[in-house]
C-alpha cells in the first residue's frame, strides 16, 4: 500500500535534475510544492532550493548544504543519495507521478480528519460536510499541475475553435442557444465558462425566462442541471409542461383539461421522460455542495451543457462570514466552476427594492443585491423587465385609495393575454449592451420572440463609442441605435 503513496526514486531524480541543471528550476517551482515530496528531508531540500532561488543564489550542493545547516536540517546521507541519482531529461511524467501520489496522501489524511471531526460534539453534521467539501476542493485544486500556455498552444487552440465555428456554419450562435432569436444575435449565445446573471424584481418572470431557455435546450437533446432552492421539482415540471403543451398553468395544476389537451399532456410527459433534465430541489445549498454535486453530475453526464441556480441570494455561505463576503465567495466560486466544467452557469438574482422609488424602474447594475462581486465576476448580466407589472400595481393602489376614500373606482388597466417584456443586457464582457423585446404569455408563464414584421427588435447601446442613430420615417419600424464602427 505504501508504494502507491510515494516513490523516493522519483523524488531523488527530480532533486538531482535541479542540482545538475538549476536553469530548469523555474519549471518545477510553477507546479511543485515542498509538501508534494514524501520524505521530510526531501521537503527540506526543495524548500531550501526555493529560498535560494528567491535570493538569486546558486542552487548547488554547497549553497543547499549551507542553507540546511543554518536550520539544522542537513542530512548527509540523503544528499549523497540525491547526488548519485540519475538526472532525467523528461521530467513531466516524473512531476505528474509525484503530484498524483501527494494527492493520494492528502486524501488519506483527509479520511483521518473526517473521522476526527465526525466524532466531535462541537460540529453538527452539516458543518462536517461543509468542512470535508472544502478540504476536498483544496486538494483537487493543489493537485492540478498547470503552467503558462505558450503562443504555439494558444494559436493552435484558437484555430481549432475557428475551424469548429466554420464547420458549424451558424452566422449567429457561438455558444449555447438562449432560445430567443434576437437575444442570440446580441450575445451569440452563452459561451463555455460564462457566468450569466439573470436578475429581476419579484413577479417579473426570471424563473420563467430560465425555464424557457431550459425547454429549448431539452427539445434539442441537450442536458441541463437545475438547482432549485425555492421551488420543488414537481412545480418546475408543471411549468415546463405548460410551456410545452400551451395548456394554462392554472388548469394544468387542477387537472382541468379536455381529452385533446390530455393527449397533448401525455405526449409531452413521454417526451420529458426521455429528456436530460436533472433537478436538485434541496432547499439549502452552499457553494461547496453545489460544486461537488455539479462536478459529479457532469462526469456522469457529459452531455450537460448548462447549469441554472434559482436563485443566488438563497445560497448559504460557508464559515459564518459577513454576507457580502459570502456572496463574493459564491459568485467567484460559480465563475471558476463554469470555467472548470466548460459550461455556462446561469444564476438568477434578486434586485434591491430601492429601484421601486424611481420613476424609471428599469433595472441597473447597481440594483443587484450585493452587486459588487456579482458584477465583477459575471460575464453577462441580463435584467428581466415588464412594465405591465408596475401598471397593475399602480391600478391596485388606485383601487385601494378609492375604496378608502369612498369614491367610485373606474379601472383604467386593461388585462392582456400577452405583455411586452424587455431583456436588458446590463453587462456583456464580449459584446454590446442594450435590450431585446420579447412577449410574455401569462397563462403559460412563457416568453416568446416578439414578431418583427421585418424590423429588428434589437436596440444596441455602446459604452465606449457614441451611438449612431438611424431615423426611419415609418412609425411601425423600430429605430435602431448602432455603435459607430471605427475605420
Amino acid at each position: 500500500m505504501e508504494e502507491s503513496l510515494y516513490n523516493l526514486a522519483f523524488e531523488r531524480s527530480i532533486l538531482s535534475s535541479i542540482i545538475f541543471d538549476p536553469a530548469q528550476f523555474d519549471d518545477f517551482e510553477a507546479v511543485l510544492t515542498p509538501e508534494d515530496f514524501y520524505l521530510a528531508a526531501h521537503q527540506e531540500i526543495y524548500r531550501s532550493m526555493l529560498t535560494l532561488a528567491h535570493r538569486d543564489l546558486p542552487i548547488d550542493e554547497e549553497f543547499i548544504k549551507k542553507e540546511l545547516n543554518g536550520r539544522q536540517k542537513f542530512d548527509e546521507r540523503v544528499m549523497v543519495d540525491i547526488l548519485t541519482a540519475n538526472p532525467i531529461s523528461n521530467t513531466t511524467a516524473y512531476v505528474q507521478e509525484i503530484k498524483d501520489k501527494a494527492m493520494k496522501r492528502h486524501l488519506l489524511t483527509l479520511t483521518t480528519e473526517i473521522k476526527r471531526v465526525t466524532m466531535s460534539e462541537d460540529l453538527c453534521g452539516a458543518d462536517v460536510v461543509d468542512l470535508v467539501e472544502k478540504k476536498l476542493y483544496e486538494i483537487t485544486q493543489s493537485s492540478q499541475a498547470t503552467d503558462f500556455k505558450d503562443a504555439v498552444k494558444i494559436t493552435e487552440d484558437t484555430m481549432a475553435y475557428i475551424q469548429e465555428m466554420r464547420e458549424r456554419g451558424d452566422a449567429v450562435l457561438v455558444g449555447v442557444d438562449t432560445g430567443f432569436a434576437e437575444l442570440n444575435k446580441m450575445t451569440t449565445g452563452f459561451g463555455k465558462g460564462d457566468l450569466v446573471i439573470v436578475a429581476a424584481r419579484p413577479a417579473m418572470g426570471k424563473t420563467s425566462f430560465a425555464l424557457n431557455m431550459i425547454q429549448n435546450l431539452l427539445e434539442k437533446g441537450k442536458g441541463v442541471a437545475f438547482f432549485s432552492l425555492e421551488m420543488p421539482a414537481e412545480q418546475l415540471m408543471l411549468r415546463l409542461l405548460s410551456v410545452q403543451t400551451s395548456i394554462q398553468l392554472q388548469r394544468l395544476r387542477l387537472g382541468d383539461m379536455n381529452p385533446e389537451e390530455y393527449k397533448r399532456l401525455n405526449d409531452a410527459v413521454d417526451k420529458m421522460k426521455h429528456s436530460k433534465l436533472f433537478v436538485d430541489d434541496h432547499g439549502s445549498l452552499n457553494i461547496n455542495q453545489l460544486r461537488s454535486k455539479l462536478r459529479k453530475l457532469k462526469s456522469r453526464h457529459p452531455e450537460i451543457e448548462l447549469a441554472v441556480i434559482d436563485y443566488l441570494q438563497i445560497m448559504s455561505g460557508v464559515g459564518g462570514k459577513d454576507r457580502h463576503l459570502e456572496v463574493s465567495e459564491i459568485s467567484r466560486g460559480l465563475k471558476m466552476l463554469a470555467r472548470e466544467l466548460e459550461i455556462p452557469i446561469v444564476a438568477l438574482s434578486q434586485l434591491n427594492r430601492s429601484l421601486e422609488s424611481r420613476s424609471d424602474k428599469r433595472p441597473m447594475l447597481s440594483d443587484i443585491r450585493e452587486s459588487g462581486s456579482i458584477e465583477q465576476d459575471a460575464d453577462i448580466i441580463l435584467f428581466v423587465y415588464r412594465n405591465d407589472v408596475y401598471l397593475y400595481k399602480e391600478e391596485k393602489e388606485r383601487e385601494k385609495d378609492s375604496i378608502a376614500s369612498g369614491k367610485e373606482f373606474i379601472s383604467k388597466y386593461v388585462e392582456k393575454e400577452e405583455e411586452e417584456a424587455e431583456i436588458i443586457i446590463g453587462k456583456q464582457r464580449n459584446g454590446p449592451t442594450g435590450h431585446v423585446k420579447l412577449m410574455f404569455q401569462k397563462k403559460f408563464t412563457r416568453f416568446v420572440d416578439k414578431p418583427t414584421f421585418g424590423a429588428a427588435q434589437i436596440v444596441y447601446e455602446s459604452i465606449d463609442m457614441k451611438p449612431a442613430v438611424m431615423n426611419l420615417d415609418d412609425e411601425n419600424v423600430e429605430k435602431i441605435s448602432m455603435p459607430i464602427i471605427p475605420f
